[in-house]
């Protein structure tokens, strides 16, 4: 039992990893409008007593009596405060824990934590000396705060501390961000999951716009029929306020339940008034911030080259999704507009070799050619881009295009450079130069096999911005809502002067494009105390004409309007300020050479110090005093190219499967999926017990997997021998690991080094090359570093069964980065396989058809029927519907199944020349 507890809070960027422990990180549906998020989660509770049996309210160990979002939002800038109260009636001390969820563009300000009547609060520091209180208070046994990756924009704060019996702790967190108008919305979004029926629990959101509020809305995914009725939202002029106070029983799911219904987002959607004018201007301590977004311009034509990856790595899903968003995509162009479609693997093709109008025949020829988009190959990244920018060089030239409009670059792969030019820096480079600052380059990252800071920083020194598409179902929705956000632009070269000599420390002020829907945010600060009046002049080109807009705002009378809202926190153009700067000296130090990177990182660690952010530079260091010792963690706020703690799945559209059916269980039944994963193709191989057949192997990677047969006990009367796969054994001789699995026990050799597991215990391993992951007489995963993922699946029959033994199913999770050159029975298929199936019609079995089947140039008879995977269930299996192939995979397969006998299980395997070789 503990009464006391060192704690220590650190939040940082840089990756910190503990010896001790090795901490996971995780991502969260976007919306399609930015957004704020907080995510307002549980204490830990330990223990609960069970519920009575007449209903009585059951007693929580650890309670949450008090919990309170409060946000501030004043010209877009959000200045949020979560509090949570816990109790602890126990009789012991307990660990309560406190977790949000925070945007990643958003800066912790202040962590305070009150226990025992006393107040520990954080305090910024530079990262190297925050470190160095760190360590100490870790070789102490100190205990950390963790900032993780949570979502698909946002990062998991936790801490944890425990409380003594009859003891209480307050946590308050204090985030701010600039909510950013997307799509014509801003949208606050605050996830709420107490996991508890919660006393006190209260939303307040006031936001103040001088502008004036054009619409307010409010809604939520809880479970709620009458949230309009409970939610009281005010809206009068340039001021607004929601409040959302439910009472335990109106969070009750039911009237007799004891869970909570408050398990979801509650959402804030808002605009100010807009017209066509100069933007408005707000001032505050000599401070000002200065927002533009007119309304009423017609829209510039603009010319796109999609430059799309269809290598080996997309096949399946995510050709699929990317086949269907670009279809969208072409479908919404404007008439006006250009587009060009190059696609690469190891080579590169455009489209009909030019750049086309959308007019309505080249829309619906170029969606013809979408559909025949499939995936194979390498990634070879340079080559396309480079030919890309000579596209539109040339278009130019040509005056094929409009001069006043608006020419992008749209790039969207699922993995790093492997063919050609594959030095990313070199590629970087070679774009760059290329593109000569003419042209926009988005780049937009499939997934998490690409290397994210690879490509923010081609799309950020060429004008642009790159963002992660991910693997959930709704990635062509996330494609079409980029291309949203780019595709009606309204202005060109927009550049805001203020006046000379009288204004500094100015934010970015030149754009090369506005478009609709979004906003362009300028601060600063008036360096010339005898200034009252206060002009800004925006120059601009629309798609006709040049235009000048002007403002003039009088800075006493700005002033004295902001100080009159009294619940807006009095400094925030200046806090405003400083955030909207350390944003954007963070993009420029992307790209920054060595001694411009040195000076940007003075800049951001100076203002991130001067206002306690916790940024890149900073970490938050909050320290309890304490003489027991616990548990060593690492706080860290993660990077573009963290992983995600916790997948979401969200499943595909049903014609699709999820992922590719590349596996061998049972007697052995083969299943490969084609054509996309849009069908599947299952075979048998009858072999002799005790021989050892090739899965997979990869000369290039060295990675081999073979897998030994074992037969039954007997065989019954007029029936064939069964056999199965008995042991696998998987070598990787670049790590120099080796692997043998049997239904016994798992041996893994690694160097001199030898480790035996048995299955009949949950354990796992990680090195630096690979990590397995056993779960108790069930599955085995192994991860061959980011080469490829598996999954063997142990079967378990009764030990005194007549006939059956134990045995083991193979599945492959991931092999996109085994190469081309991959073969074996699984392997010759990792890289797509194409079949047209026909002529199908009524079989010899009712329910199964049979039908004629093109494949390889072979012409094969099949049957529709089904096989199982028994990856999520191990007694049952999922069906999976499959046309068979008969006489053990003859014609679908390379050679026949003895050729890819080898002499023992670590052998490789060299396929001869008539397989394909």
């Amino acid at each position: 039992m503990k009464t006391m507890l060192s704690f220590l809070l650190l939040i940082s960027i840089p990756i910190l990893i503990s010896s001790e422990f090795i901490l996971t990180e995780s991502e969260q549906p976007q919306n399609d409008y930015i957004n704020t998020r907080t995510n307002i989660l549980r204490p830990r509770t330990l223990k609960k007593r069970s519920i009575d049996a007449h209903g009585t309210e059951p007693l929580r160990e650890l309670e949450i009596y008090g919990m309170k979002i409060d946000s501030k939002v004043t010209s877009r800038f959000a200045h949020n405060v979560i509090t949570s109260r816990v109790v602890n009636r126990a009789n012991v001390s307990k660990e309560a824990s406190f977790e949000i969820e925070l945007p990643k563009t958003a800066f912790i300000s202040n962590f305070s934590m009150t226990l025992d009547g006393v107040t520990y609060v954080g305090v910024v520091k530079e990262k190297e000396a925050a470190q160095k209180q760190y360590q100490q208070a870790v070789s102490q046994g100190q205990t950390a705060g963790l900032v993780k990756v949570s979502g698909r924009k946002m990062e998991k704060f936790k801490v944890s501390v425990n409380i003594g019996s009859t003891k209480k702790v307050t946590f308050e967190l204090t985030y701010e961000e600039l909510l950013k108008r997307n799509l014509g919305k801003y949208e606050m979004n605050i996830r709420v999951n107490p996991k508890q029926l919660v006393k006190h629990f209260q939303i307040d959101v006031h936001i103040f716009e001088p502008q004036g509020i054009s619409f307010l809305d409010v809604n939520s995914t809880f479970q709620m029929n009458n949230l309009t009725s409970l939610v009281k939202k005010t809206l009068s002029g340039t001021k607004a306020h929601i409040s959302f106070k439910p009472t335990l029983e109106q969070q009750r799911k039911c009237p007799d339940c004891h869970d909570t219904v408050l398990n979801g987002d509650f959402f804030v959607y808002y605009d100010v008034n807009r017209e066509l004018s100069a933007g408005s201007i707000q001032i505050v301590n000599g401070y000002f911030v200065h927002h533009f977004a007119p309304a009423n311009l017609t829209r510039i034509p603009k010319n796109v080259v999609f430059v799309i990856d269809h290598s080996g790595s997309m096949s399946g899903t995510k050709m699929y999704q990317t086949n269907e968003a670009l279809l969208k995509i072409l479908a919404d162009m404007h008439e006006q507009d250009h587009f060009a479609i190059i696609i690469f693997d190891n080579d590169h093709s455009i489209w009909e070799n030019t750049i086309f109008q959308a007019t309505p025949e080249n829309v619906a020829e170029a969606k013809k050619f979408v559909r025949t988009i499939s995936a194979e190959g390498g990634t070879n990244i340079n080559d396309p881009m480079l030919e890309a920018v000579q596209l539109l060089d040339k278009a130019h030239r040509d005056k094929q295009l409009p001069e006043r409009s608006v020419s992008m670059i749209i790039l969207l792969t699922d993995g790093d450079p492997n063919s050609g030019e594959s030095n990313p820096s070199k590629i970087q480079e070679n774009v760059k130069t290329a593109v000569q600052d003419k042209y926009n380059v988005y780049s937009l990252g499939f997934g998490y096999d690409v290397r994210f800071s690879f490509l923010e920083k081609m799309a950020l020194e060429n004008n642009g911005i790159a963002r992660r598409i991910y693997e959930d179902s709704d990635a062509p929705l996330q494609l079409q809502g980029f291309y949203d956000e780019v595709a009606n632009p309204l202005l060109l070269d927009i550049e805001i002067l203020y006046p000379e000599n009288a204004v500094s420390d100015l934010t970015q002020a030149s754009f090369r494009q506005y478009y609709d829907g979004s906003e362009i945010v300028v601060a600063g600060r008036i360096s010339d105390n005898s200034l009252q009046i206060l002009t800004a002049e925006v120059n601009a080109q629309t798609g006709n004409e040049n235009l000048t807009l002007s403002a003039e705002v009088n800075i006493p009378e700005a002033e004295n309007i902001i100080q009159q809202q009294q619940y807006i926190f009095g400094d925030f153009t200046e806090r405003l300020w400083a955030y909207l700067t350390i944003q954007q000296l963070l993009d420029q130090r992307v790209s920054a050479g060595a001694d411009d990177k040195k000076n940007l990182t003075d800049e951001i660690l100076s203002l991130s110090l001067k206002y306690n952010f916790v940024t890149s530079l900073t970490s938050m260091v909050v320290t309890k005093p304490e003489d027991t010792k616990d548990e060593t963690f690492v706080a860290d706020k993660p990077s573009d190219d963290a992983r995600p703690e916790q997948q979401r799945y969200y499943a595909p559209p049903a014609s699709v499967p999820s992922f590719a059916y590349r596996y061998v269980d049972s007697d052995p039944h083969f299943v490969i999926s084609t054509n996309n994963r849009r069908d599947a193709v299952c075979f048998n191989i009858d072999g002799k017990p005790g021989s050892v057949l090739n899965l997979i192997s990869d000369p290039h990677t060295g990675f081999v997997v073979n897998g030994q047969l074992i037969g039954d006990k007997k065989v019954e009367k007029n029936n064939k021998l069964v056999t199965y796969f008995g042991k696998f054994g998987i070598v990787n001789s670049n790590m120099d690991v080796k692997v043998e699995i049997s239904t016994q026990v798992i041996t893994v050799f690694h160097g001199e080094d030898k480790m035996v597991f048995p299955w009949s215990a949950t354990a796992s391993v990680t090195k630096q090359s690979f990590s397995i992951s056993i779960v108790k007489e069930r599955n085995l995963t192994l991860m061959m570093g980011d080469d490829a993922t598996f999954v063997i699946v142990l079967h378990r029959v009764w030990k005194y069964h007549p006939l059956h033994r134990d045995f083991l199913g193979f599945y492959t999770l991931d092999s996109h980065r085994l190469s081309n050159m991959t073969h074996g029975l699984l392997g010759q298929f990792y890289h797509g396989v194409n079949a047209e199936v026909y002529d199908i019609h009524p079989g010899l079995d009712q329910g199964k058809p049979q039908a004629t089947m093109d494949v390889k140039d072979h012409k094969l008879r099949v049957t529709r029927g089904s096989q199982k995977d028994y990856r999520l269930n191990l007694k049952q299996g999922t069906n999976v519907s499959c046309w068979f192939v008969h006489n053990n995979g003859n014609g679908f397969i390379d050679g026949i199944p003895s050729d890819y006998v080898v002499p023992s299980l670590f052998d490789y395997f060299y396929p001869s020349g008539d397989m394909g070789w």
